[in-house]
């Protein structure tokens, strides 16, 4: 009985805008019984890496390319790494499968490039990718069968190589070494890779710690005022950290200027029996320039309608890891320290809060 050949599939995207889809296109890969190889495994950052990542496309039978809103990383002569990869796939006539993001798909604000040279560029590459047919989708779902559907013609129309067990083959001395060759080669790039992740991890990490110990130490006196009065009271030292705990929660989908305001006058008013109106805009922008300086926020580009003239923030991706570090420590903390005893525990009042604010 014939040997059934498994191909190798090389995959290319940009790297963290795409991740869940690229890791739908991997699984259809490996549920038909495939090999998938993906930038993923690499750091394409200098010419070595490169190298390694072309004898791999050189190696594989399939080519598949996802593109959506960003260009990705540039080489030293400007051009996208991804647009690099399809090219050279082109070049030695291995068979391109091109996935291009509808453009009517909802599509965080996030990943999206702004900047306009890189849009043109962006545009120039999807039209390179639209010479021949491509699959539209618009969720990682839809990706994947759309990916599986196209590899599967694809293998029907025009059949490749492909890789098959030694023992089927009746290989010899020769290809058995080389088979040896290519695990050990594999074996040293992920032990590489391995040594990456933990670097990147250990970078984030110190990271996180340092810009904790500068929210903690750095503190502020917002002003603030009562509804209906015209006079500004200055609050008691508030640390950065506090303030960003308050207000984190709000910004994970996006947060007025205008509505954190009256949210910190109410934590920092002196009366608690007065309505609080706001904390002094200019302060509380300083405040956001702050922890824009810190990497935690940025000012959110999502559209809304011209007749909204407000100022809107949004979590960066750190800032998100910032805030989930935090409340993750605060959960762990209050299970270690909840008594066993449900009547032993305090019942509070609706106007008892955490005192986030010190």
């Amino acid at each position: 009985m014939a040997a059934t050949a498994k191909y190798q599939v090389f995959i290319s995207s940009t790297f963290e805008d795409l991740k869940e889809e690229r890791d739908q296109v991997i699984k259809a890969v490996l549920e038909m019984g495939h090999i998938p190889v993906g930038m993923e495994m690499f750091s394409a950052a200098d010419n070595e890496q490169w190298q390694i990542i072309a004898k791999h496309i050189e190696e594989s039978d399939y080519y598949a390319v996802i593109a959506a809103h960003r260009l990705g990383s540039l080489t030293h002569e400007g051009t996208s790494y991804t647009r690099k990869e399809y090219e050279y796939a082109l070049k030695l006539g291995i068979p391109a499968l091109g996935f291009v993001i509808n453009e009517k798909a909802p599509w965080p604000s996030d990943r999206i490039d702004k900047d306009s040279v890189k849009q043109t560029e962006l545009q120039a590459f999807k039209a390179l990718i639209q010479e021949k047919p491509v699959g539209y989708w618009s969720t990682a779902d839809e990706l994947y069968a759309k990916f599986s559907l196209a590899l599967m013609k694809a293998i029907t129309a025009n059949p490749r190589e492909g890789w098959i067990r030694a023992s089927s083959a009746g290989a010899g001395p020769e290809v058995t070494a080389e088979l040896s060759r290519l695990s050990a080669e594999n074996a040293d790039l992920r032990s590489r890779l391995e040594i990456s992740e933990g670097a990147a991890e250990r970078e984030e990490l110190e990271q996180l710690q340092s810009t904790l110990h500068i929210l903690m130490d750095t503190e502020r006196k917002p002003s603030y005022r009562y509804t209906g009065a015209s006079d500004w009271h200055i609050a008691e030292d508030c640390s950065l950290f506090s303030i960003f705990l308050r207000l984190a929660p709000e910004m994970m989908a996006e947060a007025s200027t205008e509505d954190m305001s009256r949210l910190l006058a109410m934590d920092i008013r002196g009366d608690t029996s007065r309505d609080p109106d706001i904390v002094a805009y200019n302060q509380f922008n300083e405040l956001m320039a702050d922890f824009m300086t810190l990497d935690l926020v940025n000012p959110s580009e999502r559209e809304h309608a011209p007749s909204d003239v407000k100022n809107y923030w949004i979590l960066t991706p750190f800032g998100i890891r910032m805030l989930k570090a935090i409340r993750r420590t605060t959960l762990a903390m209050k299970k270690e320290n909840a008594p066993e005893d449900s009547e032993q525990k305090t019942q509070s009042t609706p106007h008892e809060k955490e005192p986030f604010l010190s």
